[in-house]
């Protein structure tokens, strides 16, 4: 019989790929979820993780068994969920910032709606500032976006360096006008990077302006310009220009901002599943 316990300590490892992140995730000892492998690969007769002094990797019986593993916790927290008069449930009005719509957001809303099948997720995705002005009129219970560094709006859960990508740095770095691919107004990207282009004195025209991240990112593969964004959001295909070939721009940080009226299990619920795939040093596209 495959032990609950176990599978949790196999599934955070194979998410975090590290047994200290993964300990310290499950508020466990190193040797504890140590342990748990040992015994789980006992029990299945099957080596399910590679281990070397860089990584940890699944084994293809480790990927094998990860869907199911997930599954079988997920049925664990559907059915304490179900018979806990104060579990999360009703409506929840979220708000996500464009910058987040891919790497780690699918499998972020999958746990959660798999641990709280008595929510419904109301989701917008837009600029920060736009997001922040839905919340201020009362449309939104929580919005997760990113604030400018000395900004006191939300919690802050992660910070990063802003950089500049293009597909191909050195065409783009010969051009005798630095060509742009930027979000619209309000965008706080948008705002830093032309502050940064003021101070150094560069010259500077906007080719592409797009609200969707998509858009933004298919012109920069297409080599139109340089787009900026969140180090570890770097979409794939385009490479970082670092200084001095263009000026330095400010970290960003990403938080979340509740608002006084949303209901508190629901808003605690989701920042922890948050808080355990952005912890500390947790790259934001990180595939788990």
């Amino acid at each position: 019989m495959l032990d609950l316990a176990q599978l949790r300590s196999f599934v955070m490892v194979a998410q975090t790929g590290s047994f200290t992140l993964s300990a310290e995730r499950l508020n466990l000892g190193q040797s504890t979820v140590s342990q748990h492998l040992q015994r789980l690969e006992r029990s299945l007769g099957r080596r399910l993780l590679d281990r070397d002094t860089h990584a940890v990797r699944l084994t293809s019986d480790g990927e094998a068994l990860l869907p199911n593993a997930r599954q079988l916790l997920a049925l664990e927290r559907q059915t304490v969920a179900r018979f806990d008069a104060q579990a999360p449930r009703g409506p929840f009005r979220l708000g996500i910032s464009e910058d987040l719509v891919s790497g780690q957001l699918p499998g972020l809303l999958e746990d959660f709606i798999a641990d709280h099948p008595s929510v419904d997720l109301q989701l917008s995705v837009a600029l920060s500032k736009t997001l922040a002005d839905m919340q201020d009129r009362g449309e939104l219970d929580l919005v997760m976006a990113k604030r400018r560094i000395g900004e006191q709006r939300g919690d802050a859960i992660l910070r990063e360096p802003l950089v500049w990508l293009a597909s191909d740095p050195d065409a783009i770095l010969t051009k005798p006008t630095l060509p742009l691919i930027v979000f619209p107004p309000p965008s706080l990207t948008r705002v830093l990077l032309m502050e940064a282009l003021e101070r150094s004195g560069v010259s500077w025209r906007i080719v592409c302006s797009c609200q969707s991240l998509s858009g933004l990112t298919a012109a920069a593969r297409a080599g139109m310009g340089v787009l900026v964004q969140p180090r570890s959001l770097a979409p794939s295909g385009l490479r970082e220009i670092a200084p001095p070939s263009l000026p330095a721009l400010e970290d960003v940080e990403f938080v979340l901002v509740t608002a006084r009226s949303a209901d508190h299990a629901t808003v605690s619920a989701f920042s922890r599943k948050v808080r355990e795939r952005f912890g500390k040093g947790f790259a934001l596209n990180a595939r788990p």
